[in-house]
């Protein structure tokens, strides 16, 4: 090999060994920056881990309590205490019973064993039957005086969500305790004036799938303040609570009107995978949508305006979730 080549050799060589240096350099800036990067946009934005919140939010939360409606269906209701028994920011479960005979004995021995059981931590979930002497939907909204907890977590007997949804949901209503924070939102809009009179439609599951805008979040799986537990019980009028005793329905409707009247504010729905355990309800008979059409509108009347504010906004735990 001549000088010349000896030379072009040599520099092929340095060339080589300096772009490898670079390329080793420039991967461990990004390796770097992507491990640094969530530490940093963290305390940049203010963002908290959402699976340890800080205690701020422990102190005041406290954990959250189940208020479960509940009508003779005893098995739902054991699969039910024994699912939420074991998700780790339960306190308690309050039992809505309206039923014309109290609990017997061996549901209350039996579904006190499941808390035994299934309960995380130190801490036992308290068990609790709310009795009712009259067979009402509003018995679901009763304030409950001895509450340890400031979150409610409204829930049907029939339906069931994962604890770590459930959670993501309760720390979500805290970082917005006013509001309703939920699972199954429903929609209203306005149609053609009728005699020149407004007329609002009841919109439901499908309605929020085409246009991805709600106005309700249902209280069959919602979070809520207990104030408004005291709210429903003392100030919602007493012609609307009978209306809802009569018709056996709309109970869910009245509250996202008590709470819009209250905070101007819309709810918050939150993504998350529903289990129904039971048969088909009311909203699978027919002209179930005019019947909460005709709630809506005698809800306005009553209220004297309309309070439920629309939204778009949709609360997702990204932690879990490829596809928001």
């Amino acid at each position: 090999m001549n000088r010349r080549g000896v030379q072009r050799f040599r520099q092929l060589a340095v060339t080589a060994t300096g772009s490898a240096k670079i390329k080793i350099l420039l991967f461990c800036c990004i390796a770097f920056t992507l491990l640094a990067l969530p530490g940093w946009a963290s305390k940049f934005m203010g963002w908290s881990n959402l699976s340890a919140p800080d205690d701020r939010l422990q102190a005041q939360g406290k954990g959250y309590a189940i208020v479960m409606n509940t009508w003779k269906r005893y098995d739902l209701l054991k699969q039910s205490i024994a699912h939420y028994a074991s998700c780790s920011e339960l306190d308690s479960i309050h039992i809505v019973w309206s039923e014309p005979d109290p609990p017997s004995d061996p549901l209350v021995a039996h579904l006190n064993r499941i808390l035994q059981s299934k309960s995380r931590g130190p801490r036992q979930v308290e068990l609790k039957f709310d009795i009712n002497k009259e067979d009402s939907l509003n018995n679901r909204f009763k304030e409950i005086k001895d509450l340890k907890t400031d979150a409610v977590f409204s829930i049907d007997d029939d339906v069931v969500f994962p604890c770590s949804s459930v959670e993501f949901a309760f720390h979500v209503w805290q970082s917005a305790p006013d509001n309703l924070v939920g699972f199954v939102p429903r929609a209203h809009w306005l149609e053609q004036s009728r005699d020149n009179n407004k007329y609002y439609s009841y919109g439901g599951w499908w309605s929020v799938w085409w246009t991805g805008t709600y106005s309700m979040v249902l209280s069959k799986a919602a979070f809520f303040h207990k104030k408004y537990l005291r709210l429903y019980t003392n100030e919602m009028p007493a012609s609307l609570k009978d209306y809802i005793t009569k018709n056996r329905n709309c109970e869910d409707i009245a509250m996202s009107f008590l709470v819009a009247n209250a905070t101007d504010a819309p709810p918050v729905w939150v993504k998350g995978k529903i289990f129904e355990i039971g048969s088909t309800g009311i909203s699978s008979l027919g002209g179930h949508k005019d019947r909460r059409s005709l709630c809506i509108n005698r809800f306005v009347a009553e209220f004297g305006r309309m309070p439920l504010v629309s939204t778009t906004v949709k609360a997702i735990d990204s932690r879990s979730s490829w596809f928001w």
